[in-house]
């Protein structure tokens, strides 16, 4: 039989991941699943509505002659401009993927 003792914090998390870090999922895991969700949850909508902006704009420029793959992925590139990708990770990336017979 399983003896887990309930600690006792004495100080408050401030924040949801200090909250999951004090949290046993063994014990409360209902909790610990909304706490999970909590720490995921976006802060504020800034992020979709610039990806609905950037996805307008590529979609006025291209006039719909693109499928929907390579639109999402046109989208991604020019909202996350600032991150640096090198040749080796795509390649990387693309030998994961099977080949098309």
């Amino acid at each position: 039989m399983w003896k887990i003792k309930l600690q006792r914090v004495e100080n408050k998390p401030k924040s949801g991941l200090d909250a999951i870090k004090e949290c046993n999922n063994i014990i409360h895991p209902n909790i610990f699943n909304l706490l999970s969700i909590l720490c995921t949850l976006p802060v504020s909508t800034a992020t979709p509505e610039r990806m609905f902006s950037c996805l307008k704009r590529l979609k006025t420029y291209t006039r719909n002659t693109m499928k929907e793959e390579r639109l999402n992925g046109l989208t991604l590139m020019a909202v996350y401009k600032n991150i640096s990708i090198s040749a080796e990770e795509v390649l990387n990336e693309l030998a994961k993927k099977k080949k098309k017979s």
